[in-house]
């Protein structure tokens, strides 16, 4: 079974592109979706899927990013899919195919029963640790992409703030409702998709605002703020 896994961090972004490069290439995939955020191992469509795929199945991911943005998580993933037999194909970066892992993982050097078979044992082990050092950087780099993210939003409303702009403010509207600054500083401080560790709906939870209000000062802070 060949799946196709597409994944957006907002609810808002466009999950067609994912869509359209897998079915490019693999035009028979079963397509699984879902907004979801990166930062961690809980999405609930790929969670499933990665309970129910079998040796031989393959997962077509139209990046690394999409498969997990925290490199220990996504690394560790990865080669537990691998010793199961599930193909992993990531099109953005091929070098990192399981495919592609796997032959490195066999023995480059040839062992001729002489004493320099110690040398090319060595030689062999180093192209296997090379190989996996590759993957690790793959999901290291997706990672910092998210940090270099969330780090040029802080910056950005930082500058917003100099030039005397507050959170909640948007231009030619001078009345605002008095909840709605302080809910957008804990919606920044605490939700996973700008500087914080929580769901969506855990930050509601904490907030103690509905769902339309919530996404609606959610979207007002992107708007304003990312850059």
């Amino acid at each position: 079974m060949i799946y196709g896994y597409c994944r957006i961090s907002r609810k808002e972004q466009s999950i067609d592109r994912q869509i359209r490069n897998i079915e490019k290439e693999y035009p028979g995939a079963h397509i699984v979706q879902e907004a979801f955020t990166g930062t961690k191992m809980d999405r609930p469509e790929w969670n499933k899927l990665q309970a129910k795929v079998k040796h031989g199945d393959s997962i077509i991911f139209d990046s690394v990013s999409r498969m997990s943005r925290s490199s220990d998580e996504g690394i560790e993933t990865y080669f537990e899919l691998y010793e199961r037999g599930v193909q992993l194909i990531f099109l953005k970066e091929h070098y990192i195919d399981t495919a592609v892992y796997s032959e490195n993982m066999r023995d480059k050097i040839e062992l001729q029963g002489i004493d320099e078979d110690e040398i090319f044992k060595g030689l062999n082990n180093y192209f296997r640790k090379l190989a996996a050092k590759q993957i690790r950087i793959a999901f290291e780099q997706a990672e910092k992409e998210v940090q270099d993210l969330h780090q040029r939003t802080k910056e950005g409303i930082e500058t917003a703030r100099l030039n005397g702009k507050q959170i909640g403010q948007r231009p030619g509207n001078k009345l605002n409702v008095k909840k709605e600054p302080p809910a957008k500083e804990k919606i920044l401080k605490y939700n996973r998709d700008f500087n914080g560790s929580l769901s969506d709906i855990e930050c509601m939870k904490l907030i103690g605002i509905s769902r339309n209000t919530y996404y609606k000062y959610k979207r007002g802070i992107k708007e304003e703020f990312y850059c």
